[in-house]
This record gives C-alpha cells, sequence and structure tokens, in this order.
C-alpha cells in the first residue's frame, strides 16, 4: 500500500460503544467485541505510523432524533417506515450526543478529525460524507484539505454505515478500499450484497490489511 506521499487518508467508521457487543450497545453488531475493537485499534494505529491520515465518524444522534422507534408511539424496534417518501428503518435508540456510549472507542488521539453525523433530527445518517436529506457534512472538505486521493474505509457496521460511506467516497472520486476483517455486519445476507455493490461500484474489497 502507497501511503508515503501522504495521500491515503483512513476513515474508521462508527466504532462507538452502542454498536458493540463488549459495551453492551443498544444497537450492538455480532462480532463486535473486545477483541474487534482492539483489533480496529491496532490497525489504526499501524496506519497512522504508515504516513496515512487517520479521520473518525461520530454517530451523533439527538434523543427525538427520527430514527429511534421509541419516537414513534406503537411502533417497534426494526419496523420500516415512510416519512415524506424515505423508507426509515426504526431503530433503538443509540449513540445519543453526550452518553458514554456515543464514545468512539478507537484511541481518539490518532485522528486529525472526527466528522459527526446524524445530528439533524429529521434525517438519518448512515455516510459520513452526508445524511438522507442530502445535506453534505466536512467530510469531502476536509479529505480535499489535506490532499486525499486513497480512502481507507472500515468499522461499523458493512452493510450500513461502511457501505454508504465507501459508495459516497467512490462518487466523490477517491479509489476506495474497505477492510472486510476490520469491519463487522448487522447481518449476513445484507452484509454479502454490500461488499457485492461496493465490488459492483469500483471499491476494492480486502479480506485483511
Amino acid at each position: 500500500m502507497d501511503s508515503a506521499s501522504g495521500k491515503t487518508g483512513v476513515i474508521v467508521t462508527d466504532v462507538q460503544g452502542d454498536f458493540t457487543t463488549w459495551k453492551e450497545g443498544s444497537l450492538a453488531v455480532n462480532g463486535a467485541d473486545q477483541a474487534f475493537v482492539h483489533k480496529v485499534q491496532n490497525a489504526t494505529e499501524t496506519l497512522a505510523k504508515k504516513g496515512c491520515l487517520i479521520f473518525g465518524i461520530q454517530d451523533w444522534h439527538p434523543a427525538d432524533h427520527v430514527s429511534f422507534f421509541t419516537n414513534h408511539p406503537g411502533k417497534n424496534a426494526f419496523e420500516v417506515i415512510k416519512i415524506e417518501g424515505r423508507t426509515q428503518i426504526l431503530w433503538p435508540p443509540h449513540c445519543i450526543q453526550g452518553t458514554e456510549n456515543a464514545r468512539i472507542l478507537v484511541d481518539n488521539n490518532l485522528f486529525m478529525a472526527i466528522v459527526k453525523k446524524g445530528k439533524d433530527p429529521r434525517y438519518d445518517s448512515y455516510s459520513g460524507f452526508q445524511d438522507d436529506g442530502g445535506t453534505e457534512t466536512e467530510m469531502d472538505s476536509i479529505l480535499k484539505r489535506n490532499g486525499i486521493e486513497k480512502v481507507i474505509v472500515y468499522g461499523l457496521a458493512t452493510d450500513y454505515c461502511v457501505k454508504a460511506t465507501a459508495i459516497d467516497a467512490a462518487n466523490a472520486g477517491y479509489k476506495v478500499t474497505v477492510v472486510e476483517g476490520l469491519c463487522r455486519g448487522v447481518a449476513p445476507d445484507t452484509t454479502e450484497s454490500a461488499l457485492k455493490e461496493l465490488k459492483d461500484r469500483g471499491v476494492t474489497i480486502l479480506k485483511e490489511l
């Protein structure tokens, strides 16, 4: 991996307590245990030593967020509803701003910047680049400011935020690699289809670094 030029950025996606079994998160992803988090930590340290610039994405929801089933009386977690023509999966409340399990579990000192997403209560936001309403985050401008041309994406979860972030990165013109072994998916079928979709979009899939 040619990172000597400093043109490779790493996007560590949503490695937060609420998505891990380690921290008994409200939306824990299977396999996102303590060993997984330590693996991500070690890989991120290694990439930083190789000269890659490290960026983080953090789910950061207000308590009244549209994606929480608790904000829709009579609805249950994981139901799918329509809101203004958009499909919305209803999730258990997670990564609420200022709560312990919203914290990023990877050493925050490694990050040049952390981009918070899902802050608008009206829109979900799987991608680190934009929310479902089309409002862009500062991710693209931060990467361009740092001369990044290639990005390595990994974290949680393969079939949602990793996929959406990698696709938006590719659409923005970056050469994208997803490291499958540094990701965990919500469900096997959607994870498999996510990896296929990423390949079809020209994203490189590596089993491990």
